[in-house]
């Protein structure tokens, strides 16, 4: 299978070329910057502009799936600004990839998109799965409705969609769990607001097998890309700890305090979901990292 990749030098996207190149699949990829480009046998770099909706045609050549990852962080302070690039960068480079396939021969089949479970409204007793009709309030939610919105014109193209509503991935060198790590070494680790709020989160590794699932399995529609334990800040602070061992001595982080600093953009430690992967395991899917301690166990060994 050839498969065209945008985001492919961010966290996830690196592993899954890497994952989908030793399972023997040609990966295309799409990137603004020239100095990222290669050309090897099976792993082939191509430019594109998503914001003036400009990319190069050679892509898209015998490609079947396009697994589109690209999209501006939401880790950076969300100015007025930024929030505008967070929504535009992930609508104008959806927008540009439509463009392509309606003015170039090709044969993709599959649209797979990353998408987020910030959708879910928090709760610390309703469990989401993908059923669940509705939406958050907030900014987050709204950036991942139009996303996902976006990504539905494709199967007026005849493709197959899927979008991963993916949680909070953690690895072992970029991504949520360094920063976690940093303060819990020096011995000012602490857990967050009540630490009662659910976090719904999932493996790296898991995650990149999710897309070669997708890919390899035809998934369609909607799928909560996550580990189906989730645990709770306090829990997960504390697991942390004891694999440093370190102690976590500190009384929790006021919630107020948390928003004073981040301001909007502390809805990414304090939300509460309880998010199931209903559909993953109705497919059968075989976790590597099913729960928080084999997880933690891979990553802090």
């Amino acid at each position: 299978m050839k498969v065209l990749l945008t985001g492919a030098t961010g966290l996830i996207g690196s592993a899954l070329t890497e994952l989908l190149l030793s399972n023997g699949h040609e990966v295309h990829y799409l990137t603004t910057r020239s100095s990222q480009l290669k050309n090897q046998p099976n792993l082939k770099g191509f430019i594109w502009n998503p914001s003036q909706g400009t990319y190069d045609r050679n892509a898209f050549i015998e490609v079947d799936a396009i697994v589109h990852l690209a999209g501006a962080s939401i880790t950076k302070p969300w100015t007025k600004k930024y929030k505008f690039e967070i929504l535009e960068s992930r609508i104008n480079a959806t927008n540009t990839l439509y463009k392509a396939l309606k003015e170039v021969p090709h044969q993709v089949t599959q649209f797979i998109t990353a998408s987020g479970i910030a959708v879910y409204p928090n709760s610390s007793t309703q469990i989401y799965t993908e059923d669940f009709v509705g939406a958050a309030p907030g900014f987050l939610s709204h950036v991942v409705e139009k996303w996902e919105e976006s990504a539905q014109k494709f199967k007026q193209l005849n493709l197959q969609v899927c979008c991963m509503r993916t949680g909070v991935v953690l690895a072992k060198d970029a991504g949520a769990l360094p920063q976690m790590l940093q303060p819990i070494k020096i011995g000012v680790g602490a857990a967050i607001g009540s630490g009662q709020q659910h976090i719904s989160w999932i493996h790296l590794d898991d995650i990149t097998r999710f897309y070669q699932s997708a890919l390899e399995h035809k998934w369609q529609g909607i799928y909560n890309a996550v580990a189906p334990e989730p645990v709770s800040n306090a829990v997960l602070t504390s697991k942390i700890a004891e694999r440093l061992d370190k102690k976590i001595w500190l009384p929790n982080i006021p919630q107020k305090v948390i928003e004073i600093l981040l301001g909007e953009r502390s809805i990414l430690v304090t939300a509460d979901q309880i998010v199931k992967p209903q559909r993953a395991l109705d497919a059968h899917f075989q976790y590597k990292f099913p729960d928080i301690d084999s997880a933690l166990g891979n990553l802090i060994p």
